[in-house]
């Protein structure tokens, strides 16, 4: 039970600090500054070893089935995190780029499934790449680097999605299945990689 706990309070702080990212980026008008400082966020989970779904579902592929307990424990954590941290933003005198995010997520929840799904895909890959090459090289550039440009182009993080539809006031049951299938999504992507990577190689 311990184990749960920690992982899930891990789970809140890393969803928190990806709220942080988000409110960074809604309040900065130069869009590519914004995005890098979004990395923020994400530097902040891989120093301190907190518990991102986006950087922990590519792993999938390499562990016993009961780790996807552990993936909707980080999950339900990371959503309590954004939410908690939109809160904070919506009680303070910075409520205002909640306007901004609204324009954000009505374009999210007017897309189709399919989109969202593939847009998905696209993030999680992004994710797998920067936060396994900072494990390797703990070089923070390509965590900047594949934040920035999942952002940029417009694909779907869904723990940063459930920042800004909190800070929107926007939840409703059109905006939780954006959510599931963003989350989907997401997951796939994280595990191109790794599977990839179980293929054999050819034998001389």
């Amino acid at each position: 039970m311990k184990k749960y706990l920690r992982m899930f309070v891990l789970a809140v702080l890393a969803g928190a600090a990806i709220g942080v990212g988000g409110i960074v980026f809604l309040s900065l008008d130069n869009k590519i500054v914004g995005a890098l400082m979004f990395t923020t966020g994400l530097y902040s989970i891989c120093v301190h070893g907190l518990n991102l779904f986006t950087g922990k579902v590519g792993y999938l592929v390499n562990q016993p089935l009961f780790y996807l307990i552990d993936l909707a424990v980080i999950w339900v954590g990371n959503l309590a995190g954004t939410w908690l941290a939109a809160m904070g933003v919506l009680c303070s005198r910075i409520q205002g780029i909640s306007e901004k995010a609204r324009g954000m997520c009505e374009i999210k929840v007017d897309d189709s499934p399919g989109s969202l799904f593939l847009l998905g895909i696209f993030c999680g890959a992004l994710m797998y790449i920067a936060v396994e090459g900072y494990k390797q090289t703990k070089n923070p550039v390509i965590l900047f680097m594949g934040v920035a440009t999942f952002i940029l182009c417009g694909f779907e993080h869904c723990i940063a999605d459930m920042f800004y539809i909190s800070v929107a006031s926007m939840w409703s049951g059109r905006a939780l299945l954006c959510i599931a299938v963003i989350s989907l999504g997401n997951a796939a992507g994280g595990m191109l990689i790794p599977l990839a990577k179980k293929i054999p190689e050819e034998q001389q």
